[in-house]
């Protein structure tokens, strides 16, 4: 969410917005109900005003025919009150759902694009494997060594379900312990947050209302979160810092859950799209400054770039376009891991920034060492997924018998074994 007072002084900032994240959203619209909110507001105060004089002249009269006449008076203003302040609700409640779809103003670096097809690579890293074998997919191999199974996973969940199975589990549980370490190395304290959230969570982060078939909703109106980026930005909501206590690093650590609304038919076969997986992210609160947001911003890009690197798995990362950016997000990253058998990339992390849109839905502030009370900025990257890592891990580690090298880094986690075979 923006100020206010910003979109008023700035209505060409967030048309240019609008266009560059190919956004609906139209600002004429909002400033036309700001100016009636505002005028309808003035009406309401002053109106006020007249019935507090008027309970005052009742209090202090004397004379009754004067007395009833004020009286008279009073309920014809309460009833023109009444009626005013309905239409100040009603156009409050329309104000409220506008602002809460304008779209964040992107960095001067994001490239326009009108699809993810238009993000631009700005590093490669590693060298792809050059077999001497035809490459098979994560799909055959993991299931020849029984490390997943899909046929009894969609058995019990249904379409796009699955079991990861002996050493497919464990390689999780290897994963999970190594970024652990890798992250909090990195000064990230670990959280492990509840994932059933209040809807109040996602409009936080912004991921309502846009993203609303996205999510599995409970009977009682919470949702599961899809990352664990909602929940711990929920963590500190309604709290003030002192700016001595900024930055805020926090690893969290989650099962995700995620319908994948309008992917039918997308990346359907095995890992690569599933609707519950763990993921651990990095999350950032930090003091309201653009060139601090751009230093984390790069850093905790540059934290899973190193993470998949200590794997050994060729990688590129990408800026985002205009077209591929949330509503909230002022630059991102996507980190997109090599696939062998596809002959591609696939996109792996995700790192934004936001400046104080979330912080302004969440109301986290901090105090200026001259006590002045500021909207903190937030961040958020990817630590690192599974399954959705695995794809690329076993494919790129495998040899022509269908066996599986691990890598170096997490052999220790792994009990010193060295092939899944």
């Amino acid at each position: 969410m923006l100020d206010i007072k910003f979109i008023r002084e700035n209505p060409e900032l967030i048309r240019e917005a609008a266009r560059k994240k190919h956004s609906k959203f139209e600002v004429d619209d909002l400033l036309l109900l700001e100016e009636r909110r505002l005028d309808l507001l003035a009406e309401v105060e002053k109106m006020r005003a007249e019935q507090n004089i008027a309970s005052e002249n009742i209090a202090k009269a004397t004379d009754p025919v004067l007395r009833q006449q004020t009286i008279d008076e009073m309920k014809v203003l309460k009833e023109r009150l009444t009626k005013k302040d309905e239409e100040l609700k009603k156009t409050m409640e329309e104000w409220r759902a506008l602002m809460l779809l304008v779209p964040n103003v992107p960095d001067v670096s994001v490239p326009d694009g009108e699809s993810d097809k238009d993000n631009q690579s700005v590093k490669t890293w590693g060298e792809k494997p050059n077999f001497s074998f035809t490459p098979k997919d994560h799909i055959e191999i993991m299931e020849k060594l029984g490390m997943v199974d899909f046929e009894r996973g969609a058995k019990v969940h249904g379409f796009r379900g699955y079991f990861l199975t002996g050493d497919g589990a464990r390689l999780s549980f290897a994963i999970w312990n190594y970024a652990m370490n890798f992250f909090s190395a990195k000064k990230f304290t670990p959280v492990i947050p509840p994932v059933i959230v209040r809807k109040a969570n996602l409009y936080g982060t912004g991921h309502l209302p846009g993203d609303v078939e996205d999510y599995y909703m409970t009977q009682d109106g919470d949702a599961l979160a899809g990352t664990a980026e909602i929940p711990v930005m929920g963590l500190h909501a309604d709290e003030i810092f002192d700016e001595g206590q900024l930055p805020r690093r926090y690893l969290g650590f989650s099962p995700c859950f995620r319908r994948e609304a309008g992917s039918h038919g997308k990346d359907i076969k095995g890992l690569i799209r599933v609707h519950e997986f763990f993921k651990l992210e990095q999350v950032i609160l930090c003091e309201a400054n653009h060139e601090t947001s751009v230093r984390f911003h790069d850093e905790i890009n540059r934290n899973t770039e190193e993470f998949i690197e200590s794997l050994g798995i060729p990688y590129r990362t990408v800026i985002n376009c205009g077209a591929d950016l949330g509503q909230g997000q002022v630059k991102k990253y996507d980190i997109e891991l090599w696939v062998p058998k596809e002959n591609t990339y696939r996109e792996i992390s995700s790192a934004s920034y936001f400046h104080d849109f979330q912080t302004r839905r969440f109301n986290i502030r901090y105090r200026d060492g001259a006590g002045k009370l500021h909207y903190t900025h937030s961040l958020n990257s990817t630590a690192i997924p599974t399954p959705r890592v695995l794809v690329s891990l076993v494919e790129n580690y495998q040899d022509a018998d269908g066996s599986v090298r691990i890598p170096d880094i997490l052999q220790p986690y792994m009990g010193g074994k060295k092939q899944i075979a």
